[in-house]
């Protein structure tokens, strides 16, 4: 009976001490868990900033180059809040308004461009000017990254045709 009870006393021991490692282990995962969801909360916060950053280079020159097309036309102010752009600008004529809003909507870049406000500049009576208020949704970057990514293959190919004739000549 006493070897029995020392052996159950000692499986009693063993099991106690087995019990405080594993409320041990069990605290340091209760640990990780809360790290790891911080560390997934930091990572969906800059997977989410990433997501909804476009680049101001690339959006800058988007509209410059959009403007540069459009005769007549010159934009006086420019505000991005979130993924909406603010233009505010004048123009010589209507048609260059309506111009510059289908080439907005041409580009890829932008969706919903709406025009807030056109009238006749009435400050400025020796040249007929008309104001105008723009604003367009910037286009998600994956449609951004992709309609540049299709430039860049169709772009490829032609240095290699013009290397091809000269070889030849």
């Amino acid at each position: 009976m006493q070897k029995q009870l020392n052996e159950t006393n000692d499986s009693i021991k063993k099991l106690t001490a087995e019990k405080t490692q594993l409320e041990q282990t069990k605290l340091q995962v209760e640990a990780f868990d809360k790290q790891k969801v911080i560390l997934q909360q930091r990572v969906s916060t800059i997977e989410q900033l990433q997501k909804d950053r476009t680049g101001a280079q690339e959006l800058l020159d988007m509209v410059a180059n959009t403007v540069s097309r459009t005769e007549n036309l010159w934009l006086t102010t420019m505000t991005r809040k979130g993924s909406t752009l603010s233009m505010d600008g004048s123009a010589a004529s209507i048609n260059s308004v309506a111009n510059f809003i289908t080439a907005l909507k041409r580009s890829g870049y932008f969706q919903k461009v709406e025009i807030k406000e056109s009238k006749q500049d009435e400050r400025n009576t020796t040249v007929q000017t008309y104001l105008f208020q723009i604003t367009a949704e910037i286009a998600p970057p994956a449609t951004a990254i992709s309609s540049t990514g299709q430039a860049k293959p169709a772009s490829a190919p032609a240095p290699a045709a013009t290397a091809a004739p000269a070889k030849k000549g």
